[in-house]
Parts: structure tokens; C-alpha cells; sequence
């Protein structure tokens, strides 16, 4: 797709190292000047530099063993090439869709994953439904990894969330460089489990640097300025979804389809249930552990009861639906949609958000609110 990069600075720097494997050390010094000429502050390249002009004078024993290389930085700087090139020569298999990517609305044209384990966002595009892989690019996150819980731990939260706005270069300090893009962690997930803190976003770096060692930021995803630059044409704002995993889990085109069928008939058969102002058939799609912003099972059951005895006839209709699956091993997926209520006393339209959960092998609904 036009505009979008072929991975940056990670294609040149694999192709440095096959160089070097080859020892081939004259062509790798060319790749990686031509590397700096366009991204001068790119510390890496400006190491792998070091390195081939102190080998044609004394065989490396080391990473990093050019004596100029800058102290206490070595460790960060090999932790970044190897999952630039891990990153790289790993890219997802036409045959493969990320797991979490179960259905897309129409609306929503591109969505982001991030895989924390191999310092890695993917784009996707939504292509009819189908995810279709369009780019990827090296990134960094929390300075402790990832699965968030509390404010100030320096971790990257794990989840299903969406991108809530924009802030420009021109609102924020250089450390964010070319831009941010918050997103809406704690979701309703989180706080339901007491996850906490704030802030979190992707963004940039300053303009004295080109990129950030894998694990250096305080929880926020960090990409190159111009990787962010790039992706952000394709960020719609409260529309984008951004997954982040802290290990990517990957389906056939045919177990995607089977799962997202499985899921689109429960979903279906939860709206016929209220439809049907069954009570207890249309509870039974709700875990005995559900949560609302307003109370538990009992009370959301009981409400549900005393509404029902109104009603002579009810009609619901769900357009826009998102299922999104929650990264991890609980069988969880976000549902989204825009709902049409309709009832002999009440009209009502809103935007609603479903968290479903596997039950001894059925799906219930663990969470219910407005989105």
C-alpha cells in the first residue's frame, strides 16, 4: 500500500547483519552509512558503524566492542537489534490473522496490535471484514513489560482498547516527539479488576533520537517519529481499536471464521432471547459473576425482572458489531455495537459494550454497559 513503510530501518539492519555473517564487512559499512545519512541519531547503526571500522583493524570479540561505544548502553543497544531482526524476519504468514481480530464493523478500516514479547505493532486493514496485514514496525513499551495494574509500576497494560484522541507536536513537549495518540486504558475490565493509572498513549521521541531501547518507556507504546507519522493516517479516533498482547496468538483463516461464527450465533440468540421478554432464558446468557456499573448478577437480574412486567413487546437490533479477543488465556471477547431498542413504552438507541467469557465451554456475558 502506498505511503506505508516496509518495516524502516529494520530491513537495512538485517540486511547489515547477513552482511556481516557473510563477512561481507564492506558492503555492511555501506548499508549502515547509508542508514545513518537518513536517520542520523539512530544509535544503533551508529554502534554497528563502530564496530566494522574497528574490524578492519582488530578482529570484535563483541557486540559493541568498538572502543567508543557509548558505556551502559551496549546491553539496550543489542536487546534492540535482536528484536528488530527477530521482528523483521518474523512477519505474519498470509494464512495466519491475529486472534483478536474476530469481526470489524464496516466503519472501522484499520486496527493495531501489539505483541510486547517481540517489541512489535502490526497494522491491519479491514478488508470486507477479514483482517489483512499491511505493515509492521519495531516499537518500545513499559520499562518493567507489560501486564499493568497499578499506577507508576512502569508497565504497558494487556488488552482490548481504542484510541480516544489526538495530541499534536505542536501541545506537547519534544519528549513525545511527533505526536500522541492516548487510549481509553483503564477500560471497563480493568477497573472491574482494579487495575489502575493513567496516561497511557502511543507516541514518539524527542528529535535527538531516532528510537528507544525495547523496555524504556513508563507504560506507554513508543514508536519512531516516523512511524508514528505514518500510522497515523490510518488511526481513527474513537474507532481504532489497539490490542495489546504481551505474546501474539495467531488462528487459521478457518478457525477464525468457525470462532467468529460460534460468537455471532450466541450474540444472535441473546437478542432473540429478549425479544421473547423470557426472563430466565435471556438471563441465562449473563455468568453468575456478571458485573455492571451498577451492581452484580442479583441486582441486574432483579431489574431486568421488574422491567420485563411492562412490556407487551420488545424489538432489538444490533448494527456495527465489533468482537474483539481479550489477549490472554481466559476465552474473553469485547463485543461493541450500536443498539435499537424498542419496546411499547421506551425507544432507545446508544452504543453498547459486552465483555463475553467461555463457561464450562459456553459463552455468557461477564460485563454490560454503555460504551
Amino acid at each position: 500500500m502506498a505511503g506505508v513503510s516496509d518495516a524502516g530501518a529494520d530491513a537495512t539492519i538485517s540486511l547489515v547483519m547477513r552482511d556481516i555473517n557473510d563477512n561481507k564487512l564492506d558492503a555492511a559499512l555501506a548499508r549502515t552509512e547509508n542508514l545513518l545519512k537518513l536517520y542520523p541519531n539512530f544509535r544503533l547503526a551508529h554502534l554497528i558503524r563502530g564496530d566494522l571500522l574497528t574490524a578492519r583493524t582488530a578482529p570484535l570479540r563483541s557486540f559493541g566492542g568498538a572502543s567508543d561505544a557509548p558505556a551502559g548502553r551496549i546491553s539496550d543497544l543489542r536487546d534492540e537489534a535482536i528484536a528488530r531482526i527477530r521482528g523483521y524476519t518474523n512477519r505474519p504468514q498470509q494464512a495466519v490473522v491475529p486472534r483478536y481480530l474476530l469481526q470489524m464493523p464496516e466503519d472501522q478500516k484499520y486496527a493495531v496490535v501489539v505483541d510486547t514479547q517481540r517489541s512489535r505493532l502490526y497494522l491491519y486493514r479491514n478488508d470486507k471484514g477479514r483482517p489483512s496485514f499491511v505493515a509492521d514496525y519495531y516499537i518500545t513499551q513499559g520499562k518493567e513489560g507489560a501486564e499493568k495494574t497499578r499506577e507508576g509500576d512502569n508497565r504497558t497494560p494487556v488488552g482490548v482498547y481504542h484510541v480516544t484522541s489526538h495530541l499534536p507536536r505542536a501541545k506537547l513537549g519534544d519528549f513525545y516527539g511527533a505526536g500522541a495518540f492516548p487510549i481509553n486504558y483503564p477500560n471497563e475490565w480493568d477497573r472491574i479488576n482494579g487495575r489502575n493509572g493513567h496516561g497511557i498513549w502511543l507516541h514518539g521521541v524527542p528529535s535527538n533520537t531516532y528510537s528507544r531501547p525495547p523496555k524504556a518507556s513508563e507504560g506507554c507504546v513508543v514508536l519512531t517519529n516516523e512511524d508514528l507519522t505514518t500510522i497515523s493516517s490510518f488511526l481513527q479516533i474513537g474507532v481504532t481499536p489497539v490490542i495489546i498482547s504481551s505474546s501474539m496468538e495467531w488462528s487459521s483463516i478457518d478457525d477464525w471464521q468457525a470462532e467468529r461464527k460460534a460468537l455471532n450465533a450466541e450474540m444472535e440468540a441473546w437478542r432473540r432471547d429478549w425479544e421473547s421478554r423470557d426472563v430466565e432464558k435471556y438471563l441465562q446468557h449473563y455468568s453468575s459473576k456478571f458485573r455492571s456499573n451498577d451492581g452484580g448478577f442479583a441486582a441486574w437480574a432483579a431489574q431486568k425482572r421488574r422491567v420485563a412486567d411492562g412490556k407487551t413487546w420488545v424489538k432489538v437490533q444490533m448494527q456495527d458489531l465489533s468482537m474483539l479477543r481479550n489477549p490472554g488465556t481466559q476465552d474473553m471477547v469485547v463485543v461493541t455495537f450500536d443498539q435499537d431498542y424498542r419496546s411499547n413504552n421506551l425507544s432507545n438507541v446508544s452504543r453498547k459494550r459486552q465483555y463475553w467469557i467461555k463457561e464450562s465451554g459456553q459463552w455468557k456475558i461477564i460485563y454490560e454497559g454503555t460504551a
